[in-house]
This record gives C-alpha cells, structure tokens and sequence, in this order.
C-alpha cells in the first residue's frame, strides 16, 4: 500500500458550491511537493488500470485462453448483431464506402448504423484489429476494454475528490464491473457497457463550474469531444446522461439560490468553457446527427413500432436489494433462440450491504455536499429507470412525450444510478480511511508526545482496515452474487461449411437470403462479417427487422421469418409462395442458401428443412443444388416463374414419404415440380 497512498496523497477538499482553489496554493504545495516526478504522480493511475484490466482479462478468461478470434459470448443473437456493425466500419474504411451507411444488410435499403445501436465509433477505433485479427477478435477486445475503461474513467474522476488512492479504485470496481455493465455486454451491448464517457463528462463539469483551474477552453473543448464520442457509441446513453446532468444542474441552481456569491465567482470561466463545449459538438455532430434523423434508412417515430412497449419496461424496487433468482425459462430461451449460452442475473442487483454504506456515510458525513448532490440523483434515477408501468404514476411520464423519448429504454437509468453510488461509494470510503487516520494518530500521539510522528505507519494501516472494511460490506455481495457465472460462458463461432468454403470465393454481385433468416435467428450475419462482405444478404437484426417496415416485402418477410424458427411440418401454402416470391424478387435475390443443421448449434438450425425445401422450390420454380453442406438455390434473380401447386398438392409434398436428409429434401422438390409438370 505505501507506494500507492504515500505519493498520491491529493488532499482535495472543494465540495460542490465551495470555491476553487488558488493556483499554487500552499496547500497544493503540501500535498504535491514540486519534484515530484510525472511516474510518482501517475504511479497509482497506473497500478489501478493494471488491476482493472486483469479483472476484465479474468471476466473473458474463457475467450483469451481458447481462441479469441473465433470464440466469443455467442456468434447469434444480439452478439452477432453488434458483431457485423464492428465488422463494417473496418470494411467501409478499407474500400472507401461510408462507416455509416451500408447495403450490405437489408438489401437493397440497406441500413443506417447511426440509426441503430451500431456502436460507430467502437468500429471505427478498432479497425486495426478488425483488419489483422477478424471481427470475433475485435468484438472480444471490446468488451474487454468495456469495464477497463469504465472503472478507469471512474477512478480518474473520483481522485479529483479524495486523498486516497484505493477509495478511488473501490469506486472505479463499483462501476466499471457493475451488474448493469456487466449483463450488458453478455448480449454485446457496448452501447451500454462501453461506459467510460460519463465519468469523464462529470469530470469536466466538475473542472467547469466548481474547480475552474485549467483554461476554460480547454475544457470546454474536451466536453464538447466527449459528447461527441458518446454520440459515436451510444446516443441512447448520451440522452440519459443529458437528462441526468440536467437534473443535477437543477439541484445545484436550487442550491446555489441561496449563495449567490458562489455563481458570481464562476459565471465568466462558464460561460466561455460552455461555449467552447458547443462550438465543439456542433461541429463535429451536426452530419452525424443529420445523418442519423434524416439520412438515408434513417429510422423515425417509434422505432420499435407503435405497439411497442418498450417505455413500460423498467426496474423494480425488489431486486435493487434482494438477488433476483436466475429465470431457468429465460435462459433456455436465449440458448434456442440465440443469445448469451449461460444462466443471466440481474443487472440491477445493488444488495444491502451497499445501500447501508450508502445511507450511514451520507448520514456520518452530511456536511459533503457531493454526497447529497449524488445520492439526490440516485435517488431520482431510480424511479426513472422505472419506467411507465402498466399502474400508476411514474417520473418517466413527465419525459417520454418528448421527441425521440419514446426510443429511450427507462431501465438504462440504471447506469446514472449506479454512476453516481460509486461516487458517493469512493468518497465514503475516502472518509472512512482519513477519519480512522485521524483517530489513531490523535491516539497515538497522545501516548508518546515526544514524537507525534511515531503512529503515522499504524494510523495509516487503521484508516486503510477501515476503508477496506467499508468497500467489503459494499462489494461482497455484489460479488458473490455473480461469482457463479464468472468468468463468462464463450462459445465457438460456427460457420456452416458453405460459408466456410463457398461464400468467401464468390464472384460479382450477390445477394442471398439465408436461412435461418436474420429477421428472426441473426447467426447469419456473423457469416457474413467473418466472411468478409463478400456478398449483400436480405434482413438483418435490430428494429429495422420490423415486418411493418419491410413495405411491400412485408408478407414474404414474414413468411420467411416464420418457417426459419417453426417445428417440423410447417404447411405451405399457395398465398405464400406467391408472397415469398414477390419478396425475393423486391430484395434482388441472387442466391436463397440452407445449411445442413446436421452440425450446427441448436440455434443456427433450421428445424423444417422440407417445408423450407418445399416453399423456395415453388417459389423459385427450380430444385436446389446441394453444395458444400448446403441447400442453394442459384440465379434466383433469372429464375423463371414461380410453381404453384394446389394445397393439397403442397401438404403432399411437405409430408411425403417418410426419408431424411439430402434424399428427403430432393423428394420434396421433385415433388413440387412434378405438380408443375402434372398442371401444365
């Protein structure tokens, strides 16, 4: 401990409404002595990032002692989602097409990345990797740094406010490794868990209306950077941090009413930082942000759709104290449908221990108006995160009238929560650390009043017990209510054989519709990225997979979606056949691809091989070729005119003879085009 504490004894003492200190106060000359050295002073910087990054190492041990560029949380669902748009802003970058935008995914509309929750700016910065390594590599990065740089960014906010140095690593823990992060990137929620930003936003607020000693450009400036990059990973997040700043700003102007000397002090330094801060973002957001409400596959209005519910969706009261029981029917619906492959905990879990220390360090050290300025806005974002709710009242109600609101999932709110009691978390324990300090030097130094100095080495070791002391009761049962699932499940990425060793070759343009589908089941999409984008494929996951928004596509879309996720003896119908093949000819379709789900992951296989079989044979009009592990139907696009057999004459073909394999799908396409033959 001594190298950590004895060179970073930063005695900062400015609370909210105080007023800044001198440059080179003597009382800044006494914590920092004048030589000291740039490696004394980032010495504990240094060990703490070492210690975070290990954890993070240690959440994904399971990835980086396999095999990090082809194994990861799952190469389905919203894994694969967020996998293909880390994939393409690497792509774009190499063949001079835009980051933003791609036609790639939903053929021919194509999407627009700064509509979804595509993460852009993550893609872009690890584009190197993306290039040398592959896409799996580059998402396993991201959500390694994603807690690193979270708890990092924690840890250099709070050492603006307390003297000790691990008062601040408890707090960095409390947030970069929250249940909230940390159930966020089982999924590859980056947006979500690549928190860093906020921290740094508080930072330099904190610099712009209460310490004000850098020049107020600069931080204008760099506010200005962050809200940038914030937009870039997560504007969702950016609006609730906006939201939650505001209502910060409201308590310190309530605050402030009563001494208004302390505004008058700071109103020019403000004025010019906010300015700067303004400039900046406006000039680097104004295309992003038009691009994302205006540009081309722009989404708008409710982007889930007006039956949506998703303002109702919100937090309970009940599992921020008590651990919430692992649902057995949610996991094995994630393990069929694709997600993450492993049991899923609460991410809002805060546990007693943690809302005590909470509560008695607020009430022991009441005078710390950083303490009730933070717990006031964990105490407003815990409603907020509520949500609607189907009965009663809530305070999102005052917000999700206003426009884009409705987008905003409430329960997100939890990472302002959780921000701001790891706040209050590192300033407690800093108090628990020099109170004790205090107490025992005092005790000792009444023993041996000859050498006051004599208990500086026991003091230090009590106040650090006791500030241990108060980081264990907070974190223990945090901890051990996710030891079981540490360190995460991975899972290999696997390709079917066609996309292994056909799709990477293909020549010209093409674009296919494979199955299962990426409107429903969104594996295909990693084939795609890991492939290389060598081709444009139909459908894609995110809210842009809506079947309301697939316009005259819409039946055939949902047809495909349906028969990619149902059981065995799906019956095929003429209406659509006819739909599916107005579909095929509206998305461009070149190439309709089914792998053997012989050798896949239960939630890559297709179950109905034979009406799938069935409905693309009639569709097409043409048998398909068996290729590479795969059933593929080719030149789609040049296909002549679709089949269409009788009712009847399609349950016959579904049903028929009772054979399996290749032999069972080359009856069933046989038998639909013998019908075309019966017929003509």
């Amino acid at each position: 401990m001594g190298a950590w504490v004895t060179t970073t004894d930063r005695v900062v003492v400015e609370s909210v409404g105080e007023p800044p200190a001198a440059h080179g106060s003597s009382a800044d000359e006494s914590a920092f002595p004048a030589l000291m050295s740039s490696a004394n002073r980032f010495r504990p910087l240094l060990i703490a990032s070492g210690l975070y990054l290990a954890l993070a190492v240690m959440l994904w041990w399971n990835v980086w002692t396999g095999h990090p560029a082809s194994a990861t949380t799952c190469g389905c669902g919203d894994s694969s989602l967020f996998t293909w748009f880390l994939a393409w802003p690497a792509y774009a970058i190499r063949h001079g097409l835009n980051p933003l935008y791609s036609t790639a995914l939903f053929h021919p509309t194509g999407v627009n990345l700064l509509s979804n929750t595509a993460e852009v700016g993550i893609g872009i910065a690890l584009t190197p990797v993306t290039w040398l390594f592959g896409p799996i590599a580059t998402l396993n990065v991201a959500l390694t740094l994603s807690p690193f740089l979270s708890a990092v960014a924690m840890f250099v906010l709070l050492r603006r406010w307390v003297s000790w140095a691990p008062a601040a690593f408890v707090g960095g823990l409390l947030y970069g490794f929250s249940p909230f992060v940390l159930i966020s990137l089982t999924d590859a929620h980056l947006m979500l868990g690549m928190a860093f930003v906020p921290p740094l936003m508080v930072a330099c607020l904190d610099e712009l209306f209460v310490r004000q000693q850098r020049r107020p450009v600069i931080t204008g400036v760099t506010l200005g950077l962050l809200t940038a990059i914030q937009f870039l990973i997560g504007s969702e997040v950016l609006v609730i941090v906006i939201i939650s700043v505001g209502i910060g700003a409201v308590l310190v102007t309530l605050y402030c009413l009563r001494h208004p000397e302390l505004v008058r002090q700071r109103v020019a330094y403000a004025r010019v930082a906010l300015t700067a801060a303004a400039i900046t973002a406006v000039v680097l957001l104004a295309y992003p942000v038009w691009f994302a409400l205006a540009g081309p596959a722009h989404l708008s209005g409710s982007i889930w759709g007006p039956t949506s519910l998703i303002s109702y969706g919100g937090n309970n009261l009940k599992q921020y104290l008590l651990p919430a029981h692992v649902a057995p029917t949610i996991s094995e619906v994630s393990r069929r449908f694709g997600g993450y492959q492993a049991p899923i905990p609460s991410g809002q879990y805060f546990g007693l221990g943690l809302f005590v220390v909470l509560i008695v360090g607020l009430l022991v050290w009441r005078r710390d108006r950083r303490l009730w300025l933070f717990g006031l806005v964990a105490a407003i974002s815990v409603p907020m995160s509520m949500g609607l709710q189907f009965h009663g009242w809530t305070l999102w109600r005052l917000f999700v009238r206003l426009p884009l609101m409705e987008n905003v999932i409430p329960s997100r709110f939890l990472l302002i929560t959780y921000l701001a009691a790891a706040v209050m978390l590192g300033v407690i324990v800093d108090h628990g650390y020099q109170a004790v300090r205090r107490w025992r030097e005092e005790a000792v130094g009444g023993r041996d009043r000859s050498d006051p100095g004599t208990g500086g080495a026991e003091a230090r070791w009590a106040g650090a017990a006791a500030g241990a002391l108060l980081a264990a009761l907070a974190l223990v049962p945090i901890a051990a209510y996710f030891a079981e699932g540490i360190p995460f499940t991975a899972t290999p990425v696997v390709l079917p054989q066609w996309y292994r060793s056909v799709a990477p070759h293909l020549t010209g343009r093409h674009v296919i519709l494979s199955f299962p589908v990426p409107f429903e089941l969104q594996s295909a999409m990693t084939w795609q990225a890991v492939d290389g984008m060598h081709y444009s494929m139909v459908g894609g996951g995110g809210p842009s997979g809506l079947p309301s928004r697939a316009g005259k596509e819409q039946l055939g879309q949902s047809y495909v979606g349906d028969f990619s996720i149902s059981g065995n003896g799906q019956i095929v119908t003429p209406v659509e056949v006819v739909a599916v093949r107005q579909a095929l000819d509206g998305w461009g379709v070149t190439m309709v691809v089914v792998p053997d789900p012989a050798h896949l992951p239960l939630y890559e296989q297709v179950q109905d091989l034979r009406s799938v079989a069935v409905l693309m044979t009639a569709a097409t009009g043409q048998p398909p070729i068996h290729q590479e592990g795969a059933w593929v139907w080719r030149r789609v696009n040049r296909a002549g005119p679709a089949v269409i057999p009788s009712a009847a004459d399609l349950v016959a073909c579904v049903t028929g003879p009772a054979v399996s394999g290749q032999a069972s799908i080359d009856l069933a396409a046989a038998c639909v085009l013998t019908t075309r033959s019966a017929g003509a």
